[in-house]
């Protein structure tokens, strides 16, 4: 046991290792282990056999070697000795990313491929288990690349970033060792980490005006110095803007002046000094970086007026003062004709009369807003209303901005002013997650295993956080076999499914995606189930008894419970024949015929010299499926010939009937309900006959009935086989009249029998034509007798015969 060593995933009662000692003497022995008194007592052994088992869970990356002292005792002497039990390394630890968090500042300027930093994780295990590689989690959704190797994260070349566009990228690193095994298996772990990357500002925006264009005027009673109006400018760059300069580049001869810093143009001359209507001046604005040097440039043209009368244009005012910029926060779709009540807006104009009097309207998105009122004189509250609410999506525009335009009405100078309005929209639920398609179409086999995915389904909901989040469900009488992941759409089969093509072979059920507040949408799954061949062809009975007439074939069939072609699909052969030579079968239909060659019995006989008209058959039927399934069935064939059926109709309808019995029973039900008819028929005409007549019939009026003629003797032939012919004795034989009036007849005492009905009647009697009667026939089986000419029938009075007379005396 000194160069023992055990992995440390060994699971915890395994039976690591035997301990074998002897005693010179013979006396029974017994094995202990011990540990010291610091140490775990990792293992422990059975003292008679000597079988070390292991009770406590190992763990390398703390202990990596266990002493112990085995021992070995007669119950007199004691022999120990200190073993060290090495632990060797699975894979059981996975990467830890150090140094945590990982944020980064990085200028949006920076090179393509350039490297931002240096992520690093360690793995306690050790061999290729303790190995690290790197990889971008989404990296073909990012900017991104990550060297596998060292952990470097860079800038992918032909990437550029973009402050303006985004300040902050967020990319998931994942580290995974190398793989190895661990309790049996072959595992690779992993570990993930976010790394933030700030983006920048730098100056690579030129500056932005806003407010254009810019008119200015210039009134009679305005005093040198005074404020004509103010261009705004601000750098493209909001991150970290520069410092913006103002200057006047031409078109003021000295009459006007701009600040540097805050872009107010004054007059420095009285307006009666000023020798021009109206001055066409270009500002410029100018960039200044942080070391004072000049960066981007812009131009405005701004026009100045001077004027002598109407010098008061129209101001905005907010709470504190004038106002040219005001901002307010709401929730998108606020209600139609709600009024935007953050604003504090008030306009007026200093001038009096058709010089005070201006409209007001907003320019910007249109449809959007409307303001009230539409015409002002001298000053009123501004109030802004919303017009469209669906146009104020948070999802289309996180911000409206728009101006409001105050212009005179009657003035030759149509002066005005413009406010800027500033509206930062905030997120509500109001968008339904939308499935990417109303339909999704599925075909899985029907021998899937239970949890085999099926099909993913995708709705997207552009709300923001948790608004946006969608979860999954199903529902729907075929959604049982079937289940959902809540948050990736993956519609998997039940661990218990077992699908059946044959029982089902189409699914249909509804899926269900669901926002936070319980919004959805839905869309319907068609899930077809592919067929697999897995029945065998099945006849009807394993063992068949068929007839055939010479020159026409016999049918046998096998039907496969397979739902689709080809697998359905049966061909027929003969597997087995004595002789081989006498039958074809057709592969597609079953029919079993004589070869061509055989054209008569006697050829048939010459084939098989026995006589022996009857053979069996094995016939195999095979579908078309792959694996392919046969099953065989054995068929007897009695075979005969149109000549023998021809010599008696009744053998030839039993031999037709003879595979099919229902048949036989559908023809003779046919007659008896063609005879059950006529009996209504005769009846009921006979009903409305009597019915009709008026005549008044005698009490009593006897009719001698007259002598019946001789009944005819029927005569049936049997069945007349090739083979025996002995029911050509037998003919059908008749029961001999009664011929003593007093009906006793062998002895018995026969109940009278019905009186025949009387013929129907005619216009002119022939009295020499006796009338036919139908006499009642019963017969048995009796061999056959000479046919001997019938006894004259007695004639004798019978008691009842005038009642019978009586009753159907109308009819006569």
């Amino acid at each position: 046991m000194a160069l023992f060593s055990l992995p440390e995933d060994t699971p915890v009662g395994s039976h690591v290792y035997t301990l074998n000692g002897t005693d010179p003497e013979g006396d029974p022995i017994s094995y202990h282990i011990s540990f010291d008194p610091s140490a775990r007592s990792v293992f422990s052994v059975d003292p008679n056999f000597g079988n070390i088992t292991l009770v406590e869970e190992l763990d390398r990356e703390r202990e990596d070697e266990i002493e112990a002292i085995i021992s070995i005792s007669d119950g007199l002497n004691l022999v120990a000795e200190k073993v060290t039990i090495l632990v060797t390394d699975a894979n059981d630890e996975a990467p830890s990313f150090i140094q945590e968090p990982y944020i980064v500042q990085v200028p949006e300027d920076i090179p393509t491929g350039s490297s931002i930093i240096k992520v690093h994780a360690v793995d306690k295990d050790t061999g290729s288990g303790g190995s690290v590689t790197y990889f971008l989690q989404n990296m073909h959704a990012t900017k991104f690349a990550m060297d596998r190797h060292s952990g470097v994260l860079r800038l992918r070349a032909g990437a550029t970033l973009d402050y303006e566009k985004a300040q902050a990228h967020f990319v998931t690193v994942v580290a995974k060792d190398g793989g190895g095994r661990l309790r049996g298996a072959d595992v690779v772990l992993s570990a993930t980490t976010t790394v933030t990357v700030n983006v920048e500002d730098v100056q690579d925006m030129a500056p932005v005006f806003v407010g254009t264009p810019y008119y200015g005027y210039v009134y009679e009673d305005t005093l040198p110095g005074s404020e004509v109006l103010m261009v705004v400018a601000m750098d493209g760059d909001r991150g970290k803007p520069n410092q913006i300069l103002y200057s006047l580049l031409n078109g003021s001869d000295g009459a006007f002046e701009i600040n540097e810093t805050s872009g107010v143009i004054s007059v420095m001359q009285s307006p009666a000094q000023l020798r021009r209507e109206v001055y066409e001046l270009h500002v410029q604005v100018t960039e200044v970086s942080s070391a004072g040097i000049p960066a981007a440039q812009a131009m405005v043209p701004v026009t100045i007026r001077i004027v002598d009368l109407n010098n008061h244009p129209p101001t905005f005012y907010g709470e504190s003062g004038p106002q040219n910029r005001f901002e307010l926060s709401m929730y998108e779709h606020p209600p139609q004709g709600e009024i935007l009540r953050g604003l504090k807006i008030t306009v007026n104009d200093s001038d009096q009369g058709a010089n005070a009097k201006f409209n007001l309207r907003l320019v910007g998105p249109g449809g959007i807003f409307r303001v009230v009122p539409l015409t002002v004189l001298n000053e009123a509250q501004v109030t802004i209303i919303v017009e469209n609410s669906a146009a104020i999506d948070y999802e289309k525009f996180k911000v409206l901005t728009f101006k409001l335009l105050a212009i005179e009405v009657n003035t030759p100078e149509k002066f005005s002013s413009t406010a800027d309005v500033v509206i930062q929209l905030l997120d509500t639920n109001d968008n339904v997650p939308k499935f990417t398609s109303h339909y999704y179409i599925a075909r899985i086999p029907e021998n899937a295993p239970g949890g085999s995915n099926v099909v993913a389904v995708t709705a997207v909901d552009p709300d923001t956080g948790p608004w946006g989040e969608v979860k999954y469900s199903i529902y729907g009488s075929g959604a049982d076999p079937f289940l959902i992941h809540p948050s990736t759409g993956i519609i998997y089969t039940q661990p218990w499914a077992s699908l059946d093509a044959e029982a089902t072979a189409r699914y249909n059920f509804y899926v269900k995606a669901e926002d936070m507040e319980g919004k959805y949408s839905l869309a319907e799954v068609f899930v077809t189930l592919l067929d697999v061949n897995d029945h065998y062809p099945q006849f009807g009975k394993s063992f068949q008894e068929k007839t055939m007439v010479l020159g026409t074939p016999v049918k046998i069939e096998a039907t496969d419970q397979d739902a689709d072609e080809p697998n359905n699909l049966v061909d027929y052969s003969i597997t087995h024949a004595e002789p081989t030579n006498v039958f074809d079968i057709d592969t597609h239909t079953g029919e079993i015929h004589l070869k061509n060659s055989i054209r008569s019995l006697d050829a048939l006989h010459n084939i098989t010299p026995g006589g022996d008209f009857t053979w069996s058959l094995e016939v195999q039927a095979k579908d078309r499926g792959s694996p392919s399934f046969s099953t065989t069935a054995l068929l007897k064939i009695d075979i005969t010939d149109t000549e023998m059926l021809s010599r008696s109709p009744m053998a030839a309808f039993l031999m037709q009937t003879k595979d099919n019995p229902m048949k036989a029973v559908g023809v003779l039900a046919g007659i008896m309900a063609i005879i059950v008819a006529i009996t209504v028929l005769i009846s009921t005409a006979t009903f409305w006959r009597n019915k009709k007549s008026n005549k008044v019939l005698p009490v009593r009026r006897v009719l001698r009935k007259r002598p019946s003629p001789a009944p005819r003797a029927v005569r049936i032939e049997w069945l007349k086989f090739r083979r025996t012919k002995a029911a050509a004795k037998f003919v059908l034989k008749e029961d001999p009249p009664n011929e003593n009036c007093n009906n006793n007849s062998l002895g018995n005492t026969l109940p009278p029998k019905a009186p025949a009905p009387p013929p129907p009647p005619t216009m002119a009697p022939n009295m020499g034509t006796a009338h036919w009667t139908v006499p009642t026939v019963s017969g048995s089986l009796t061999p056959q007798q000479p046919q001997r000419s019938p006894k004259p029938k007695e004639q004798c009075w019978r008691p009842h015969s005038w009642l019978v007379a009586e009753t159907w005396s109308e009819g006569s």
